[in-house]
C-alpha cells in the first residue's frame, strides 16, 4: 500500500480552498513529519489552516523520520520539506505531496514519486471528487504561485475529460 507523505504547502492550500477532504478520499491516510505539523500551527499560518490542524483528523498521522536530518544536500530547503523528503525516502511505496520546486527537484533526484497541490486537485477531478474549475479559481485567489498557462492546460484537459464522460 502506498504511503502518502505530505509537506506543508499542499495541506495549507487544500485547507484554504476548502478541499482538504479530498486527501482522505484519494489516499485514505496522510503522514506528516512533526516539522510540517509545526509549520501548520505556526503563528503566521492562515486561520483556516490553524483551525483545521487544531482539530486534526484521524487520517492525518504524525511520524518522525529515522534518517539523519543533517543531510547536507537538503540544507538549502526548509525544515518541513527536508523532513518530508527524509520520511518519504524511508518508504518503499510512497507518494510525496510537495509544491516547492527545489524540494520536488530533490525528491526527483532521490527517485521519490511526487506531486503537488495541482496534481492532487487534478486526481480528485478525474475521480469526480471536486469541480476542478471551482477549485482552481479558489486556489488562484490565494497566494499560490502558478503559471496561467498551466491553469489553462488543466482546465482544457478537465473540459475534454468531462465532455467525454457526459457522452
Amino acid at each position: 500500500m502506498t504511503v502518502v507523505v505530505a509537506d506543508t504547502s499542499p495541506l495549507n492550500y487544500l485547507a484554504l480552498i476548502g478541499e482538504i477532504g479530498v486527501l482522505r478520499r484519494l489516499y485514505g491516510r496522510i503522514v506528516v513529519p512533526p516539522e510540517v505539523l509545526a509549520e501548520l500551527t505556526d503563528s503566521g499560518a492562515p486561520l483556516a489552516v490553524v483551525e483545521w490542524i487544531q482539530s486534526r483528523p484521524e487520517w492525518l498521522e504524525v511520524r518522525s523520520a529515522h534518517a539523519n536530518h543533517d543531510d547536507r544536500v537538503l540544507q538549502h530547503i526548509d525544515s518541513g520539506e527536508r523532513a518530508a523528503i527524509l520520511l518519504a525516502q524511508e518508504e518503499p511505496d510512497v507518494l510525496l505531496l510537495i509544491d516547492d520546486a527545489s524540494g520536488r527537484a530533490e525528491a526527483n533526484r532521490r527517485d521519490i514519486p511526487n506531486t503537488g497541490t495541482l496534481g492532487v486537485l487534478r486526481a480528485a477531478a478525474v475521480r469526480r471528487l471536486l469541480d476542478l474549475p471551482t477549485a482552481l479559481a479558489r486556489l488562484t485567489a490565494t497566494n499560490f504561485r502558478v503559471s496561467q498557462s498551466l491553469i489553462a492546460d488543466l482546465l482544457a484537459e478537465d473540459s475534454e475529460r468531462t465532455r467525454h464522460m457526459d457522452k
